[in-house]
């Protein structure tokens, strides 16, 4: 995943990858499609990846790290403040858990 170059590598409808373009973060929700609830914060992510088998890594004043429970490689690290989440990380959580969260334009 690219950071802030402004794109962000993702699986399309077909299974390739493709850089997307992404929009300023204000503009971006991630949501839960079992419930195709908005995630509004923290406790409300974290929650919903810990019923996927995430759990809290590490912790500091700035960031949260979740990683799946019986081990593996993959991390997931958003902002404490959910001020600060931005599309990068939205997507992070997206490709991790593919069938279970997408990210969309809040004024779709």
């Amino acid at each position: 995943m690219s950071g802030s170059g402004g794109g962000v590598w993702v699986f399309n409808k077909k299974g390739v990858m493709q850089l997307e373009q992404l929009a300023p973060a204000s503009r971006k929700a991630l949501v839960y499609l079992p419930t195709d609830e908005v995630v509004r914060s923290v406790e409300a992510l974290e929650r919903r990846l810990g019923a996927l088998g995430w759990e809290r890594y590490y912790e500091n004043r700035s960031v949260v790290q979740l990683h799946r429970r019986g081990g593996g490689a993959d991390l997931i690290t958003i902002p404490r403040d959910f001020a600060g989440l931005r599309s990068t990380h939205m997507y992070d959580v997206v490709v991790k858990n593919r069938h279970h969260f997408k990210v969309v334009d809040r004024d779709a």
